[in-house]
């Protein structure tokens, strides 16, 4: 059996969804998957031994140019696959769901007009699944798969998965502390309102006896990262780093805080001990809560269907709290 995943972006879906590789493979090992996913995204994929080739689309590329035929040019691409028992598109948006169209198939498998995040794609479906759209994401995911090719699930499995998410190179760098704990602090996230304040952050460097390395991805979180480092001289600043140097830096420490933002994901991923912080954003949803991975919430009410960009409510996280989640991991 053939099967396509249709899962374009961001990062952090596609780390979340990229789970149920290892428990198809576990139900049937015959079974042969492809991915599709945007070309900025395909690094996090690249080494995982249950994917048998990606397919790559670059709608960034083709969106910044404003140009349908770029965009056409990939279409035409997955059009000369072949063909295969079942596309799923994990996505749900319409997008995603023209992508899946295209794709030479037997069955297209998606959520339904309830379920997904714009209802009109499932009109491109040949199947569809309900499940509620504020359902947890990684849930979500699973039960898609469960629907589509009949694979018997229990949620309790994901408390014995395995890292699934791999890097080509070893992260190499005296950041790395030999005698201290090693955590990394994650600056940015898609936009604002999901930021926490680089002053409060300093404020837990300073209170949590641990090796500090900070990253970050672009100018600005670059700059929150110089903010907590003025405060705080003990704290590590990175280099600039690719998504591969960015995995394995992960898979070394022993805890990851940051924002509900990808690479704050990618710790679930690794079985890496993290402590998410979210405030405009569903914790419930957007991330799966274990006893290593932790999830603080500021006392807002969020609508799971749309994003309050003016919530601001991150911020009003205490950093007493992170801290004794952090004590909590570190010093069980």
């Amino acid at each position: 059996m053939r099967i396509a995943i249709v899962k374009l972006s961001a990062l952090g879906d596609i780390v979340y969804a990229m789970v149920v590789l290892q428990f198809i493979k576990k139900f049937n090992h015959n079974i042969s998957i492809d991915w599709i996913v945007e070309e900025r995204f395909k690094e996090v994929l690249e080494f995982n031994p249950d994917i048998n080739e990606i397919h790559t689309i670059n709608l960034k590329k083709a969106k910044y140019k404003k140009s349908l035929s770029l965009f056409n040019r990939d279409l035409q691409k997955l059009k000369k696959l072949a063909p295969y028992d079942l596309v799923i598109d994990m996505q749900g948006l319409i997008k995603s769901a023209v992508v899946s169209k295209v794709i030479p198939s037997k069955s297209i498998v998606g959520f339904d007009k309830f379920s997904a995040r714009e209802g009109l794609a499932s009109f491109l479906y040949n199947k569809t699944f309900n499940i509620g759209y504020s359902e947890n994401i990684i849930k979500r995911n699973l039960r898609l798969l469960e629907f589509a090719i009949k694979m018997p699930f229990l949620i309790e499995q994901l408390e014995s998965k395995l890292p699934y998410i791999f890097s080509s190179r070893k992260y190499e760098s005296s950041d790395i502390s030999n005698s201290k704990k090693n955590v990394v602090i994650i600056t940015g996230a898609s936009h604002s309102s999901k930021i926490y304040p680089s002053a409060k952050l300093a404020k837990l460097t300073k209170m949590l006896d641990a090796n500090f390395i900070i990253i970050w991805g672009n100018k600005d979180e670059k700059n929150i990262a110089n903010e907590i480092k003025v405060i705080s001289p003990k704290v590590n600043v990175s280099n600039k780093l690719s998504l591969d140097i960015l995995i394995s830096l992960i898979g070394r420490v022993d805890l990851v805080i940051g924002a509900d933002t990808g690479p704050t994901h990618l710790a679930w991923a690794l079985n890496i001990p993290s402590i998410t912080l979210f405030g405009s954003t569903p914790g419930y949803r957007n991330t799966l809560a274990s006893e290593k991975n932790l999830i603080i919430e500021s006392k807002s009410k969020v609508n799971p269907n749309k994003i309050d960009k003016n919530d601001f409510s991150i911020r009003d996280i205490k950093v007493e709290e992170i801290l004794n989640a952090a004590q909590q991991i570190l010093n069980p």
